[in-house]
């Protein structure tokens, strides 16, 4: 039995890659630093999976901001506009990735989308008509000999061939099958060129197999891998699948002659089922996922044996390892020396699934799994319940009825009540709610954490933070405002601090995007509000001024979907919990005279499952239902918002609708403002806020390219129901950009409204 990982977390046990890449971005540190920084962690990552006696250990998952961006790069797929700027290949990768002003030019950053159903984010490549594709970088080559020269063979990973053209963006007239014979030469050659370096193994994930595929798909993907697979020579190709099962493909993958095939036997309900009803190719390598690699919870040892069991029925090679990438978890428990043991002794972080790997190694070539001492470790900790039900909680959601889900009375009457009590102009701007978390904000809410810094002392600077934040938003004109969220440190984690039924981690970080990284809470029990969360930050900004002040919350599906949930308990029921606590925040807040209330689900498509077929069964059925609870019992007058962002929406537009919200604000900035067309194709019935300028770039939007966004949404739309806003929260950019980009806008805003008023 041998052991394999897909991937490995990259920005460090301490971030060190994030702080590193930003230096870099303020001129702090040179391309030489950067890269120091980023081979001293491809060492240690790759040492310790070495140390853990991991067989398979891949490289080229590392990155300076995104993985798929890094595929694009190495085949040449660089758009002319960032080729025209004359940057140096980091830069032109960087101008990519965030885009770029300055004296070579201006240009957007690529388009950002969620990684299949995680909260991780890509960045959407392109293919134009002159894109010449071929091997152009060199990256996945020199990681691999930088292993070799520290005595660590390892398998380079690539994103693969069927995968990379469906998540590309063909911005001309050609399409996938227009440059399939340069796809095939390109991986051909990279296949050729590690395998005279010495690669054994090269793996190419392929995660799109688990979603639905059509006939011409599977046409699609052999037509790539029978001709890519025929000049392999000396090197095995492992094709890995993650995220669920392939049950479309799976006798087409067994007749490709790839040497390996991974499959997740984690989140693919069909895999054990697909290997019995058809078997598995003697010849080939099964490589299967049997720890999970998306939460946190340590392994039921009894359950995976079990499973690799069957496996080996059918299978006669087979190694094990995760059923993803680790990128999705933290580094180590090891660094949580502020939780008790009560709680750690129940985590599995990178490091410890590593160890667990290595464990179910041992027992599974032991004669006698049950009595080793790994095995009975195991069993006592598991057995038994962690904590105890809250019986209130649990009552509360099982007397949920029909009338508690829906609110009354219906969006068009709502509609009109609350034109009349908002007074709100044509095109009315805001923001999606957080401000810049600048140095002084950070710095005083790490020293009152820790207790060098008074209650009270902090009170009194969050408070002067929101008075100054309201005086700005009031002086550049925006029509609602926000307090600018400067107490919170993240929008889920800081809920979850609030409520009971949370643990939280020290340094528990997880890569969102880029240098975003973020701090899940772990859903321990059951969830209950036990006071105000919100209420008093958001009627001491409203006290300030006379305009609309919304209050700002985050939403019961993106708080579930952003935690490490519990597994004892179905997603819905958690679901339903956390909707009650919000429910009674929000029901607090128009008790407090708050008039606007944006209830964020900026997740709420990430966790939609991969295949059409199960959207409603295994998640839409309780997800639109949970938020629809937090909402459903405020008067008419009150005005709910929600925001979604980095997602495609237009295949789901009328479950959005169905959330019942008055207003919704999309991200569209970095899509061209696509879903636009879909929101007029569609006759959506809520107003709508579709993003008009990415705030995940640090360029400074000017008002003729906001005028024109604008102008192309109310073409789409009509202005009756428009919104002007950013495209998602504005707490990771810096107060200069942040303070113009708005000026900008609201500028913009009101010289379309006026013209569409003259």
């Amino acid at each position: 039995m041998q052991t394999s990982i897909i991937g490995y977390p990259r920005i460090g046990a301490s971030r060190e890659l994030k702080f590193a890449v930003e230096n870099y971005f303020r001129g702090e540190i040179g391309a030489g630093e950067l890269n120091r920084t980023a081979a001293g962690l491809r060492s240690a990552h790759w040492q310790v999976q070495k140390d853990s006696g991991i067989d398979h250990i891949p490289s080229n998952d590392f990155s300076f901001y995104d993985h798929v961006l890094d595929t694009a790069v190495l085949f040449n797929l660089v758009p002319e506009r960032y080729r025209a700027l004359g940057l140096d290949e980091l830069e032109t990768y960087f101008a990519m990735a965030r885009g770029y002003q300055g004296p070579r030019g201006d240009v957007k950053a690529l388009a950002m989308r969620k990684w299949f159903n995680t909260n991780y984010h890509y960045l959407v490549p392109e293919i134009e008509d002159s894109a010449e594709i071929r091997i152009a970088g060199s990256k996945i080559f020199d990681e691999y000999e930088e292993a070799r020269r520290l005595g660590i063979e390892t398998r380079p990973a690539l994103v693969g061939a069927f995968t990379l053209l469906k998540l590309a963006r063909f911005t001309g007239r050609r399409r996938a099958e227009h440059v399939l014979a340069d796809i095939v030469r390109a991986y051909q050659d990279v296949l050729q060129r590690l395998g005279e370096l010495g690669a054994r193994w090269v793996q190419l994930d392929e995660p799109w197999l688990v979603t639905d595929l059509t006939t011409e798909d599977i046409r699609l993907l052999a037509e790539l891998y029978r001709p890519i697979l025929s000049g392999k020579h000396s090197v095995k190709v492992l094709v890995q699948t993650y995220f669920g099962d392939v049950r479309d493909c799976y006798e087409e993958l067994q007749t490709l002659p790839f040497d390996g095939i991974g499959l997740d036997f984690v989140e693919g309900v069909q895999s054990l089922v697909l290997l019995q009803k058809h078997g598995f190719t003697e010849n080939k390598t099964l490589f299967a996922g049997v720890v999970s690699g998306r939460n946190i919870w340590r392994n039921r040892y009894a359950d995976t044996l079990r499973t690799v069991r069957e496996i080996r029925r059918y299978a006669r090679d087979v190694v094990i390892g995760p059923s993803c990438s680790l990128l999705h978890v933290p580094y180590s428990v090891k660094h949580e020396t502020r939780l008790p043991q009560d709680y750690t002794r129940h985590f599995a972080f990178a490091e410890e699934k590593l160890r667990e790997l290595a464990e179910l190694k041992r027992l599974l070539d032991s004669p006698n799994p049950t009595k080793e001492e790994a095995y009975k470790r195991n069993e006592a900790l598991l057995a038994g319940p962690r904590c105890k039900p809250d019986e209130a909680v649990r009552a509360r959601v099982a007397a949920l009825t029909e009338r508690d889900f829906t609110r009354l009375p219906a969006l068009p009457e709502r509609e009109a009540i609350q034109r009349d009590k908002l007074k709100l102009p044509l095109l009315p701007t805001t923001t999606i709610g957080s401000f810049p978390q600048t140095p002084d904000v950070r710095a005083i809410r790490a020293a009152y954490r820790k207790g060098e810094v008074p209650e009270e002392a902090y009170r009194r600077f969050i408070f002067d933070k929101i008075a100054d934040c309201v005086r700005r938003q009031e002086e550049i004109g925006l029509d609602v405002l926000v307090h600018g969220e400067f107490e919170r440190s993240d929008m889920v984690e800081y809920f979850g601090e609030c409520l009971d039924g949370f643990v939280f981690t020290t340094n528990g970080w997880v890569q969102s995007y880029g240098t975003r990284c973020v701090k899940p809470p772990i859903i321990w029990g059951d969830v209950r509000r036990s006071r105000p969360i919100t209420v008093e930050h958001a009627v001491f900004a409203d006290g300030l001024t006379d305009r609309p002040v919304k209050g700002m919350l985050t939403g019961p599906v993106t708080m579930l979907n952003w935690s490490f949930p519990r597994e004892d308990l179905p997603p819905k029921e958690i679901a339903f919990q956390i909707a009650l606590a919000i429910r009674d925040e929000v029901l607090d807040l128009e008790a407090h005279g708050i008039g606007i209330i944006q209830i964020d689900e900026a997740a709420l498509r990430e966790k939609l499952p991969l295949r059409r077929s199960d959207w409603h069964a295994q998640y839409l059925s309780w997800a639109i239902p949970a938020f629809r609870l937090v909402h459903s019992g405020v008067r008419s007058e009150t005005q709910i918002h929600t925001h979604m962002c980095y997602s495609r929406f237009e295949d789901m537009i009328r479950e959005i609708e169905a959330m019942d919200a008055d207003v919704i604000s999309f991200e569209a900035s970095r899509s061209d403002l696509e879903l636009v067309e879909t929101l007029r194709a569609s006759g959506f019935r809520p107003g709508a806020g579709p993003g008009v300028y990415d705030i995940h770039s640090p360029r400074i939007p000017d008002v003729e390219e906001l005028k024109a966004a604008i102008r192309k949404m109310v073409r789409a739309i009509g202005p009756a129901r428009l919104w002007i806003n950013p495209d998602c929260g504005l707490k990771t950019r810096g107060e200069a950009e942040t303070w113009a980009s708005l000026r900008h806008m609201v500028q913009a805003a009101a010289e379309v409204r006026a013209e569409l008023q003259g």
